[in-house]
């Protein structure tokens, strides 16, 4: 089982999974996600729960875009793999952050909004 087909059966609803492209399925997840987050992000700070369970899901959605880009099959640039690679270490190292209460989730909505950009290919608003 690759890190795509991890991320359509793990981010995606059953009936449409098999409907997307892999760019397409990897965009939702991002949307998904990164609307959690900011959402989550907004709200009173005593909700800290929902955004630390945005975060877990933020954190696996990366890990699983690490894990692609680190195999040796991935057909990738390797510039652009070794890119994606730092930005799953950022977002790894910046979550502790904000869940010590020491950052904001900001950066992070900022990297994700960025990634859906490149996936698109169309300018999307902050």
């Amino acid at each position: 089982m690759n890190a795509l087909h991890m991320a359509q059966t793990a981010y995606s609803a059953p009936n449409q999974a098999h409907m997307r492209s892999p760019r397409a399925t990897e965009y939702a997840a991002f949307t998904r996600i990164t609307a959690r987050l900011k959402e989550a992000a907004a709200t009173d700070p005593v909700d800290f729960p929902a955004l630390a369970a945005a975060l877990d899901q933020n954190r696996k959605l990366w890990r699983v875009l690490a894990m692609d880009v680190a195999d040796p099959a991935n057909g990738l640039p390797d510039t652009l793999r070794a890119r994606l690679f730092y930005l799953f270490e950022f977002t790894d190292q910046h979550t502790a952050k904000v869940l010590a209460r020491t950052a904001d989730a900001a950066p992070l909505i900022e990297v994700n909004t960025a990634i859906m950009r490149g996936l698109s290919g169309a300018e999307i608003p902050r």
